[in-house]
């Protein structure tokens, strides 16, 4: 059952659905991150790397229905596109996602460069840069991309993608003016690359690029719902305490909704 929580009038709706996966409603369109949708069991879509997802979507593709845009970070790895969420991603209107993701995607996949923009109706969709694990990870990880959503009096929403650099998240905060929101992936994923550095933020780093972002609210996803996330909400809301930035962070069970300013 869906739970709301209101938190301020006006904004952006958000509602996390398990995850990576999160809608946002904003300037009347409604956008949805890295879709997963299939239930507990192991996937594999690289032979030899399967990653094991322990609990299903606290919402169905059914319910949460069509969408204006799929923000897809990377179509690679399963635990940002599982087999339900691709054939979500099949039906979609539109997902953007990274140039080489978009080739492989096909359909009505599109993809963006790093600080290409889109406009969707009121809704400025612009692709900014993540690495997704320690520096120089992109020749095994693959590319990967984050979004900055803005509009005229609308929010200004930042969706960290799989990115574990403090360095990429300073260099997009030095371009924003404002953040209202902060969609970070963090749960400091870990596989057997890289001899086990996280591929993620940390909770730490999380809470660290949050103060970097001077972002007003802070909603953490890719924290929970399969095996090689090594940290949950519980750490990520010890890392904002001891940052002093708990009154910003908004941790959502699967299915819940709240409403941002």
């Amino acid at each position: 059952m869906r739970r709301w929580v209101l938190v301020m009038a006006n904004g952006v709706q958000v509602t996390y659905v398990g995850g990576p996966t999160l809608l946002l409603e904003v300037g009347g369109k409604r956008f949805l991150t890295d879709p997963t949708f299939s239930p507990a069991g192991v996937h594999e879509p690289t032979p030899g790397r399967p990653l094991t997802k322990t609990e299903g979507p606290g919402l169905s593709a059914a319910e949460i229905g069509p969408v204006d845009a799929v923000l897809l970070s990377h179509d690679q790895h399963a635990d940002n596109l599982d087999p339900d969420g691709r054939r979500y991603v099949e039906e979609a209107l539109l997902t953007l996602t990274t140039p080489s993701g978009a080739r492989r995607l096909g359909g009505t996949a599109q993809g963006l460069a790093p600080w290409h923009q889109l406009h969707i109706g009121p809704v400025a969709v612009t692709a900014v840069p993540a690495q997704h694990g320690p520096k120089g990870s992109e020749e095994l990880t693959g590319e990967v991309i984050g979004f900055v959503l803005t509009g005229q009096d609308l929010p200004t929403v930042y969706v960290s993608g799989d990115n574990a650099s403090l360095d990429v998240v300073r260099d997009i905060s030095r371009r924003l003016r404002r953040l209202d929101l902060a969609v970070l992936f963090a749960g400091a994923a870990r596989t057997s690359l890289f001899d086990g550095a996280p591929l993620t933020l940390t909770s730490e780093d999380a809470a660290e690029a949050a103060h970097a972002l001077r972002a007003r609210n802070i909603v953490p996803v890719h924290t929970r719902g399969w095996a090689h996330f090594s940290e949950g909400p519980d750490e990520v809301r010890k890392a904002f305490a001891g940052a002093g930035l708990s009154d910003r962070l908004h941790v959502l069970e699967p299915g819940e909704s709240t409403h941002i300013s």
